[in-house]
């Protein structure tokens, strides 16, 4: 009779627990939204039950798996901050994961992406795949409209992005920072389109690169659109893909209205009707352009509203950037006569020798250095070759090399 009234109990337990809502265990896959316990976000389903709760767009998230919103298996996406009093203002580390097929199209008026405005930080995540057309403005893959946020770390691979103004592989409009950055694809619109940002205001651009192709009709830029704001600051970033625009189209930026872009450069091919350069298509009093380059023969333009023109082979000398203070030491690596300069942060571990990304000649130096040991700070570590610093060159660094096998820079 007793093990019957226990079994009775336990039973009545379960059913009690399976009637319980789903937040008593928690939201998402689990944390609360604190700095040391953020919620974790494992499927698309959790992805965008973010979008149905402004009520925790002030929490802190963490994505722990790559995810795919493409819309036969995530549905309609909920767009994750929606205005200036309705926006994303916690943090979202992406964790160095992938969200694959973000599709959105929309007939939203502005700040459309998988965040609609941002005054918050988004990092560490990469888009795969994304597709956004949008009829309206301030218009992303990631962000439609930062606003004195932060997007870090971020990377945007083959976007198809289209909208009116203010277009940007990664974001629309950005009064933040957006550092360490990068976007490839396609984007298009009618006036401040970049293949990074469409328009920057009183916000920073560094260490980032765009190898998009873009169009559009009126301040349309390899990198960023517009610089808009006599705080703006672009620094240490480059652009390679093709520009095509109306008014105003340059390989790096299509008009810098204000503020300072500096040790960029260009090497996409420009065209259009009024305002082409080669680097930047129009720079008003207000802005600056300093110790910036572009390709002339890439470019198919002699000229440029800003910047210095050079050659390919001269875009491959250290040389010629060493000249205008580049720093080659902790921000830029060129391998010379091959590549134009490209950003520490892109060298894959393992990549030792030109020229990029890992391969023979790499591991020729890893065997040229096989079991060395007294590797410290002070010989760099055996020029590199010990990868986990653990003062010899063994397996578990071959371990770490062999998984960047074939890596090329992003």
């Amino acid at each position: 009779m007793r093990l019957q009234k226990r079994t009775l109990d336990f039973c009545c337990v379960l059913v009690a627990a399976a009637l319980l809502p789903v937040s008593a265990y928690g939201k998402y896959g689990g944390g609360n939204g604190t700095v040391q316990s953020p919620y974790l976000v494992y499927t698309a389903e959790q992805m965008n039950q973010i979008g149905t709760s402004p009520g925790d767009w002030d929490d802190h998230f963490k994505l722990m798996a790559d995810i795919d919103l493409h819309p036969d298996v995530a549905g309609e996406f909920n767009i994750i901050g929606t205005s200036n009093s309705s926006s994303f203002s916690g943090v979202f580390d992406g964790n160095g994961h992938k969200i694959f097929n973000f599709s959105l199209t929309s007939t939203r008026p502005s700040h459309t992406g998988l965040f609609g405005y941002v005054k918050g930080d988004v990092k560490n995540l990469g888009l795969i795949d994304p597709t956004v057309s949008v009829q309206g403005g301030y218009v992303g893959t990631l962000v439609g409209f930062l606003d004195n946020g932060t997007v870090a770390n971020c990377h945007i691979r083959d976007a198809n992005v289209s909208g009116g103004n203010r277009v940007g592989g990664l974001a629309g409009f950005s009064s933040g920072g957006i550092a360490d950055c990068r976007c490839s694809g396609t984007v298009s619109g009618d006036w401040y389109v970049g293949g990074l940002a469409g328009d920057v205001g009183a916000g920073t651009v560094a260490t980032s690169y765009a190898t998009a192709t873009v169009s559009g009709n009126r301040s349309v830029g390899g990198l960023v659109g517009r610089t808009a704001d006599e705080m703006t600051v672009v620094s240490n970033s480059y652009a390679t893909g093709p520009v095509t625009g109306g008014t105003y189209a340059g390989g790096l930026a299509g008009q810098v209205e204000r503020g300072i872009v500096h040790r960029c450069y260009s090497a996409g091919m420009v065209s259009g009707y009024q305002g082409v350069g080669g680097l930047v298509g129009l720079t008003r009093p207000l802005g600056q352009v300093l110790r910036c380059f572009w390709d002339t023969q890439t470019s198919g333009q002699s000229t440029s509203s800003g910047g210095t023109g050079k050659t390919t082979a001269e875009l491959q000398m250290q040389s010629t950037f060493i000249a205008a203070n580049w720093d080659f030491f902790s921000t830029w690596t060129i391998c010379e006569g091959t590549n134009y300069p490209v950003l520490w942060s892109q060298i894959p571990v393992g990549d030792f020798r030109c020229p990029d990304g890992v391969e023979m000649m790499d591991l020729l130096r890893l065997t040229q250095h096989w079991l060395e040991d007294h590797c410290d700070a002070g010989n760099s570590y055996c020029d590199g070759v010990d990868l986990n610093k653990s003062g010899s060159v063994d397996f578990l660094d071959f371990a770490v090399f062999a998984n960047n096998w074939w890596l090329g820079v992003p």
